[in-house]
């Protein structure tokens, strides 16, 4: 697979929103470090994903004044708060970042907030943004095997399961088998920059 690359030069974060019928997805600011935090407390986020495990303030601001930042000005990693469109408190955070020539997607969703379809609706406008504004001919969807609850909004997003990558996930000092599943453009019925041929399509 040819690796993907922008169609421009990194996307300006601050002009970048992403509208859906109840959501809006900007870029992480200062003033979500203390929402970010309290997140963050959750034993759930910090089992299965790669945050710091306690995590405290200092991380948070670290990643939110430091490593956002500089993620976005190297156009490799665009993290995003999702917040109710009329403004309110930080409801999820989605991700896309680039793995080897291929972007990947990354959620979590605050507790409080779960169960309404929140982080479905914004991964559905990130993985729009992903394919129009970024170039990218496939986006797929990691998970440590075993996290039902990523797996649930990914499949509710239009990701197809692909299968489980043995020990492709190093965490916490352990290697962990990694769920994978991916979404296209002709998925949403977007153009592609280049013709698709499925397997199943190919004569023997």
């Amino acid at each position: 697979m040819e690796p993907v690359t922008l169609v421009s030069a990194p996307p300006d974060a601050s002009a970048v929103s992403l509208i859906t019928e109840r959501l809006r997805l900007r870029p992480l600011v200062p003033d979500d470090i203390d929402a970010v935090h309290a997140a963050c407390q959750d034993p759930d986020i910090q089992r299965w994903t790669t945050i710091p495990s306690p995590y405290g303030r200092q991380h948070a601001e670290h990643f939110v004044e430091r490593v956002v930042p500089d993620m976005w000005r190297a156009g490799t990693n665009f993290v995003f708060a999702v917040e109710p469109v009329g403004g309110g408190p930080l409801l999820a955070s989605v991700s896309a970042h680039s793995r080897t020539g291929v972007w990947e997607v990354g959620y979590w969703t605050v507790k409080e907030h779960r169960g309404r379809g929140y982080t479905t609706e914004a991964l559905g406008a990130l993985v729009r943004w992903i394919f129009t504004e970024l170039g990218a001919e496939r986006v797929e969807w990691r998970a440590e095997a075993g996290n039902e609850g990523s797996r649930a909004v990914a499949l509710k997003a239009g990701f197809v399961p692909e299968g489980t990558l043995r020990a492709a996930l190093l965490t916490k000092e352990t290697t962990r088998d990694v769920w994978i599943g991916a979404i296209l453009p002709s998925d949403l019925g977007l153009p592609s920059r280049h013709p698709y041929l499925p397997a199943r399509a190919r004569r023997p």
